[in-house]
């Protein structure tokens, strides 16, 4: 049985000393989370995944990874709340091995009742890690959906490796909404040496947006990922040229409201003793404006319940995660979740 919740909240807008109007909106929520290595135990001899293999450095079991499934679905059933009633809408995934996996997450019970759908596709990465969309099929009905690839070569001339964007379009309660689920490339090497494969990243996925808008200057675009950069860095402000601030947007903008979490120093992730603000959400101008019977933006936040931090030792106040100091300790992961409410008005 599939059980479908709508949270409709009332706002109330005064005007004047005694006048009091009430306004009810719906509420869809769209999440994006790193799921830190999701792997299953099973070793593909194409990538390297070793590691994650019962055999492995990581001792990857069965065991600890039916309670890797446990912890993840528990998470993601859980992204908004307060304001949601139920799992978000729409998630945008990556850090995840194969389609297997993720039909693992969405058939645990903690999701199974959700209905979710999935949309996947194999990266050439690597590591074997890919990303994907997972999708209430009761709200939103995929019409169109692609991998890119990110064409990257190494210092040697040489092909690297690297994770696809995934382009997701659909009909969002009516409404076309068009989805883009990033995972750039790391800081490995440095930050300054590796920066130019995160700015050809934030290249392709300006690319998708521009393409997107060409078709309907009017489309609503939604993109999502670990950026491996924080709001503030040039692959967002020089290339997206993303904005932080309500007032500065101007129409074919994109509006980052993460931007304003990282200033006042929330962070998904941390290293170092240093918080970061990787994992991110932006979109398009025209998803601020309200407008009848369309969605709009209402909030962004960073999911970091008790349960997800680390109460102890070196890590203490970190994320969680599965792994610390090449020990299993049997937690989440190294990334907080991050999501946005979208509302609209109902009559």
């Amino acid at each position: 049985m599939s059980i479908t919740y709508t949270l409709f909240v009332t706002f109330f807008a005064i005007s004047g000393a005694l006048a009091q109007e009430a306004k009810t909106y719906k509420i869809r929520t769209v999440a994006f989370y790193n799921l830190e290595n999701l792997f299953d135990t099973v070793n593909d001899s194409l990538t390297l995944d070793d590691d994650r293999t019962p055999g492995g450095k990581d001792n990857w079991t069965i065991e600890r990874y039916n309670q890797k499934i446990y912890n993840m679905s528990k998470v993601l059933s859980e992204i908004g709340s307060p304001e949601a009633l139920s799992s978000p809408d729409i998630i945008g995934l990556c850090e995840l091995e194969n389609r297997q996996v993720v039909e693992d997450l969405t058939n645990h019970p903690h999701l199974s009742e959700k209905n979710y759908g999935i949309i996947h596709f194999d990266s050439p990465d690597e590591r074997g890690i890919d990303v994907a969309l997972l999708y209430k099929k009761t709200v939103f009905l995929p019409t169109s959906f692609s991998s890119l690839r990110l064409l990257l070569t190494n210092e040697n001339d040489y092909r690297d490796y690297t994770r696809d964007q995934l382009v997701v379009s659909g009909i969002l309660d009516g409404e076309e909404i068009h989805f883009i689920v990033n995972h750039w490339p790391s800081r490995s090497g440095g930050e300054a040496r590796s920066k130019p494969n995160r700015i050809e990243a934030a290249r392709l996925n300006k690319k998708i947006i521009d393409s997107i808008s060409k078709l309907n200057p009017e489309a609503k675009i939604i993109s999502m990922g670990d950026l491996n950069d924080d709001p503030i860095d040039d692959s967002l402000k020089k290339i997206l040229k993303t904005k932080g601030k309500l007032a500065d947007l101007e129409n074919g903008d994109l509006y980052n409201p993460m931007e304003i979490l990282h200033k006042k120093g929330v962070g998904s992730l941390a290293y170092r003793d240093r918080w970061n603000l990787f994992d991110q959400i932006y979109f398009t101008a025209n998803m601020t404006q309200e407008s009848p019977d369309q969605y709009r933006f209402w909030k962004a936040g960073v999911y970091s319940p008790t349960y997800l931090i680390d109460k102890k030792g070196q890590y203490k106040g970190y994320p969680l995660r599965t792994y610390a100091g090449g020990n299993y300790i049997g937690g989440y992961s190294d990334h907080f979740p991050v999501y946005i409410h979208l509302i609209k008005a109902v009559n």
